[in-house]
């Protein structure tokens, strides 16, 4: 897991730099068309092994981490690696909100003192000029949710789909909606607002081709090695450990330029740490 989170951090390090002049939405892209090759040839080799039923909720689980996941690459591209990742490391705090709220879980007295700790956190993050939130801090907060919304419905999934078919489901509307999104856009009017949905198709030249490579490439270790752990021993530990992410991307960060964070944005970093240990040690 160590490793796995060492090189989701190199992936968001290659992602912040190819997205100085790449757009992010190109850059989903990238990342998820070598998932698309891989889980293909998977799925090739080994049929896939399903019931199946729940077409709407495999699409809306595609959807939702694709919009997550543009979101996350937007961030990395204007704010420190470190806070993208910590707003993108907030998903256990909704996930546990969803789960009560559409799986009918239990939310342990534990695991609501998570949450509040949670925002707290989250607030000391984003540090909310004036009382309102900026564009990142609110994208970044859309981030943690879509993922949530991804997760959750992953729970559900995997009664009726091979695991291949849902992570599928993602890589495929991760690499469809992107070419849509960037062929509309000579077409729409989009505001500043919006702008991280929509940007032309620039040709990646050089050096360029490296990191969009790169980004891929570490994509695919991180999510083999990170499913190899969950694998090997307990859920909780590995979820602890993955944690680890958030330091490997601020280092990563401010060898890349990143400001060093202040004394609040570290807090805010440890207690959004601290709730997500919570809300995995709650369910045990």
């Amino acid at each position: 897991m160590l490793l796995a989170s060492l090189s989701f951090a190199f992936m968001g390090g290659f992602a912040k730099v190819v997205s100085q002049v790449l757009p992010p939405v190109e850059v989903t892209f990238f990342r998820n068309i070598f998932g698309v090759v891989l889980v293909g040839l998977a799925i090739w080799k080994v049929p896939l092994k399903q019931k199946g039923g729940r077409p709407f909720l495999l699409l809306f689980r595609g959807s939702m981490g694709f919009a997550a996941l543009l979101a996350y690459f937007y961030l990395m591209a204007h704010i420190p690696l470190g806070e993208a990742v910590t707003y993108n490391k907030t998903s256990p705090i909704f996930v546990a909100i969803f789960a009560y709220v559409f799986l009918k879980e239990k939310l342990h007295r534990s695991a609501l003192f998570a949450i509040a700790i949670g925002f707290i956190g989250i607030v000391l993050v984003a540090q909310p000029q004036g009382g309102s939130l900026d564009k990142y801090a609110i994208l970044g907060i859309f981030s943690g949710i879509g993922a949530a919304l991804a997760y959750t419905s992953i729970r559900e999934l995997r009664e009726y789909y091979d695991t291949r078919a849902i992570v599928m489901s993602f890589m495929a509307v991760g690499t469809i909606a992107p070419l849509i999104l960037m062929l509309a856009t000579p077409y729409v009017n989009v505001s500043e607002e919006f702008d991280w949905m929509f940007a032309e198709f620039v040709m990646p030249v050089g050096v360029e081709w490296g990191y969009v490579t790169a980004v891929g490439i570490f994509a695919t270790i991180s999510q083999l090695l990170m499913t190899k752990a969950y694998e090997l021993t307990k859920a909780g530990i590995v979820g602890t450990i993955s944690y680890s992410n958030i330091v490997f991307a601020v280092v990563i960060g401010v060898m890349l330029g990143d400001p060093i964070p202040d004394f609040w944005t570290v807090l805010g970093i440890i207690l959004v740490i601290m709730s997500g240990l919570i809300v995995a040690f709650a369910k045990k």
